[in-house]
């Protein structure tokens, strides 16, 4: 009787700790500019929030803490059935870009001619005066630098361009990688300046449409989406912190190689005329 006593207590003890533990139930961070992101937890870690985008915590995104207002509860996301509308790009909710590749082997742009697409990418993101690294962003997550991606839904191209699109944008062959990178960018900088240069509002547009950010009044509730921004922001972010890391390291060796220098020439310089000296020097004159 002891025994079972025992086991009920431990029992009890269980079940009032899993009670206990905290709920990721998903939840809403409302942004301070308007903006919203739909995670499933979060974490703070020094000055920024983590919001961890899937459950698995593979996407997140950083946010200063700061810019968060609240917290909402996460309405309920539609059926994984449902696809997003694109007029940028296209996909079905919850299907990560990489498993959507073209209907075709895609060509992947030549490894000699990688020079050649960062100077695509420079023209068009200086011409429409965009960060380069967030273009070079966009067309990671949306072909993965796949000249000849093909999605199911038919966007085309580096960067996923649809027909009806790429024919307003006047890109005759989106097959063709100026073409296309040109198209895509000055599309994506007409919807920056259409949210106010609202980075997330901008790449959720360009990946599920203009018509449903406007529907939804911000961000669609399409995990697809949420987990696409993340996506971009998380390698642009990453980019960020390399060149500050380099330049960084560049200014710690510069400033080493100057207090060598000076060290040196500290070393080499004559040592001043004594007293005794000068006054031996002015008498033997």
């Amino acid at each position: 009787m002891k025994s079972l006593h025992a086991d009920r207590q431990i029992v009890i003890i269980a079940v009032l700790a899993m009670a206990a533990l905290p709920c990721f139930a998903a939840k809403v961070a409302v942004l301070k500019n308007g903006f919203s992101i739909r995670h499933e937890r979060s974490q703070v870690i020094g000055e920024v929030t983590r919001l961890y985008i899937s459950k698995d915590g593979s996407s997140f995104v950083d946010v200063a803490t700061t810019q968060i207002d609240h917290f909402e509860e996460a309405p309920a996301l539609p059926d994984a059935g449902i696809r997003s509308a694109s007029s940028g790009a296209s996909a079905s909710l919850g299907v990560p870009r990489s498993a959507r590749s073209a209907s075709a082997a895609p060509a992947a742009f030549p490894d000699s001619s990688a020079n050649d697409l960062n100077d695509v990418v420079n023209e068009a993101s200086g011409r429409y005066q965009l960060d380069p690294d967030l273009v070079n962003s966009v067309i990671k997550a949306e072909s993965g630098f796949h000249v000849r991606a093909v999605s199911p839904k038919g966007a085309q191209g580096l960067m996923q361009l649809m027909p009806g699109t790429a024919s307003q944008l006047g890109v005759p062959n989106v097959f063709d990688p100026r073409a296309n990178v040109e198209g895509g960018t000055r599309y994506l900088r007409e919807l920056m300046e259409r949210y106010n240069f609202d980075i997330p509002k901008a790449l959720a547009a360009y990946n599920a449409g203009p018509q449903r950010v406007e529907q939804f009044r911000g961000i669609p509730p399409y995990y697809e989406t949420h987990a696409y921004i993340a996506r971009i922001v998380r390698d642009f972010n990453k980019k960020k912190m390399a060149q500050q890391k380099a330049l960084a390291a560049a200014k710690k060796t510069s400033a080493s190689k100057t207090t060598t220098a000076s060290a040196r020439s500290a070393t080499t310089k004559k040592k001043p005329i004594g007293t005794a000296q000068a006054k031996a020097a002015l008498g033997s004159q």
